[in-house]
């Protein structure tokens, strides 16, 4: 199975549009946002691709209260989860957090598979040694939004525990300059 992993949209809609459209042309079965949606009916754009959508808040929460108006709408894709969330898929449990500290220490834990975190903006992919004598993996797939940064996103195969840092197509169907980062597990 492959996820879309996405943080810090900041109400660029537009940008996170496009990072789930090439997601799913690339085999995304669902996405995760790590938090800084801000603006909850930002995520309204992501109705049409009929993937589930499991969402946190960062610092910048935005409307909290219509936020879960929005996932209990009916044929919601929306899954909001509050300030974290434990998501199991494929046979992986998955963390998600919005800030890298935590994220770090949660991953120490060898609690989860996947570790998933935000708000820095800066896209990155690390295998982490924890404390059962295992790997987890600590993603952080910088900004969707283009916040300081080039917008990124991370597509995650969790059969191979394989990891790509993608540059958003500005446009549908454009080719990114950057080429992507894949890391396995």
């Amino acid at each position: 199975m492959k996820v879309c992993l996405l943080s810090d949209s900041h109400d660029n809609r537009r940008l996170l549009e496009h990072a789930v459209a090439d997601a799913k042309a690339r085999g995304a079965e669902a996405v995760l946002h790590c938090g800084d949606v801000v603006a909850p009916t930002t995520l309204r754009v992501l109705r049409k691709f009929e993937l589930p959508v499991h969402v946190i808040h960062g610092n910048n929460t935005g409307d909290l209260y219509a936020m879960s108006r929005l996932a209990l709408e009916p044929d919601s894709v929306i899954r909001y989860h509050g300030q974290d969330a434990v998501v199991h898929l494929a046979g992986r449990a998955l963390f998600l957090v919005h800030y890298p500290h935590y994220a770090a220490a949660l991953a120490l834990t060898g609690d989860f598979d996947v570790v998933c975190c935000g708000h820095d903006h800066k896209a990155s992919v690390r295998a982490v040694d924890n404390v059962k004598g295992g790997v987890t993996h600590l993603l952080n797939p910088g900004t969707v939004g283009g916040v300081g940064a080039r917008p990124t996103y991370i597509l995650i195969d969790l059969a191979e525990l394989a990891f790509e840092i993608r540059e958003v197509p500005v446009e549908p169907g454009e080719a990114c300059n950057m080429p992507p980062v894949t890391v396995h597990g």
